[in-house]
């Protein structure tokens, strides 16, 4: 089996979980995603092959390159999936694909042309049309202020994927004698897109024109022993609060680093400051904070009195999952959604904005170092469901196991068959 993607560490550590679990259970597997060293490294560790594809992630996201550049770097994605996949695909049994649509759309391509059976996997909802919430909007092309209703958003949603997108990828599929597609985000998704996210962190409710599978987050438990200098410096006093931003580019690190510390130390707190690929690092050298780089975030975060984050999927679920009280200090994309998720149960507090001061920073983590906001963690936690790589698996394999290919009804035609059997196939 091939799992692709193409984003940051949030959309290539579920791919990592869902790899060993199908490993275990005798399926080769192998992963494309971007070649970044964190990436080739972490797959290394468990055994899973990476097929590298396109420029790297973090050199991309720290360039913070401008939105009119998206067209440029989404083609570029796209072509890179039609190189790179074809000798990864041949042969597969099932493609999975997930990451950036463009790069969604040009891997579920490669494997329309091979015949290959796929499916598309979101780790956040906001992708999956609903009458019930509005789109996200793509950097450079807000959505008219005066426009509320969420269908007509949903169709400006639309029409966004096939302008930044449609062009690179139709020219990409007709060099491989393909037709065109004439909408790129309804071709990505399918009629039966998978939602790999907790129910309880995440519930999806229910649409008439989608039918999502949704199979749990995917998390690989993570056995490695904490360093013995952090272990140390845990065992030295109270519970530290975590900080740490994951793949995004804090570009004012420093400051951001600052402001952090202070705001903890106002409550009396030490802290663990998590680099990141920001490279955030103490503006002192205070023995009241301690700097990791890659570390265990399922053992740390069970001894800390709150996580200060940016918002991914991983990080949220990982720490609902420990029972630590949050944070979340959303930068962009759909950390706002995973932010909100926080606050309405009650588990930690969203900060309003990217940039926070000490003041807000202070103020938000009173409310996440509440004794009630504890207790709500806590509730929540275990509340959690297993690990939903199980499922994942289980659908693929079935899958893999008949015999026969259904052909794809909808709105996609005859062209989708091949593709969408391992969406529509037995895998209920």
């Amino acid at each position: 089996m091939v799992l692709s993607t193409y984003g940051s560490r949030g959309d290539v550590e579920p791919l990592v979980a869902l790899a060993v679990r199908l490993r275990e259970l005798g399926a080769e597997v192998r992963v494309c995603a971007p070649p970044d060293e964190d990436f080739a490294q972490r797959l290394a560790g468990v055994g899973v092959p990476l097929v590298p594809v396109g420029p790297s992630a973090r050199a991309l996201t720290l360039a913070a390159p401008p939105p009119s550049s998206l067209p440029e770097r989404a083609a570029g994605l796209i072509a890179g999936q039609f190189d790179v996949l074809p000798a990864a695909v041949e042969g597969c049994d099932v493609l999975v694909a997930t990451g950036m649509v463009p790069a969604a759309a040009g891997a579920l391509s490669v494997a329309e042309k091979l015949g290959v059976r796929s499916v598309y996997v979101t780790f956040q909802q906001l992708t999956l049309p609903s009458p019930r919430r509005a789109p996200l909007a793509y950097p450079g092309r807000p959505f008219p202020a005066e426009v509320t209703d969420n269908r007509v958003l949903w169709d400006l949603d639309a029409e966004s994927n096939n302008v930044l997108f449609g062009e690179a990828l139709n020219t990409n599929r007709a060099s491989i004698g393909l037709p065109p597609v004439d909408d790129v985000r309804d071709y990505v998704i399918g009629d039966r897109p998978w939602l790999a996210t907790d129910p309880v962190l995440d519930p999806w409710q229910e649409t008439p024109d989608l039918d999502v599978v949704q199979t749990g987050s995917w998390i690989l438990p993570d056995e490695r022993p904490l360093p013995a200098e952090l272990t140390a410096f845990l065992d030295a006093g109270e519970p530290p609060v975590y900080v740490g931003f994951g793949s995004m580019p804090m570009h004012a690190s420093t400051d951001v680093a600052r402001t952090a510390l202070e705001a903890v130390r106002a409550h009396g707190r030490r802290a663990v400051l998590a680099r990141g690929w920001a490279d955030l690092s103490p503006a002192d050298d205070q023995d009241d904070c301690f700097v990791v780089g890659e570390v265990n975030h399922q053992a740390l975060f069970g001894r800390v009195a709150a996580v200060v984050h940016h918002g991914g999927q991983g990080t949220t679920t990982t720490a609902t999952r420990a029972g630590a009280p949050q944070v979340v200090v959303p930068q962009a994309a759909d950390q706002p959604y995973w932010a909100g998720r926080v606050a309405d149960l009650g588990i930690g507090a969203a900060h309003d904005g990217p940039a926070p001061t000490v003041e807000s920073l202070s103020a938000a983590l009173e409310k996440a170092l509440a004794p009630r906001t504890r207790t709500q963690a806590a509730a929540a936690a275990r509340g959690i469901g297993a690990d939903g790589t199980a499922t994942a698996a289980k659908l693929l394999l079935d899958t893999v196991r008949s015999t026969v290919l259904p052909t794809a009804t909808g709105r996609y035609g005859t062209q989708k068959s091949s593709q969408r059997a391992a969406a529509d196939g037995d895998c209920s």
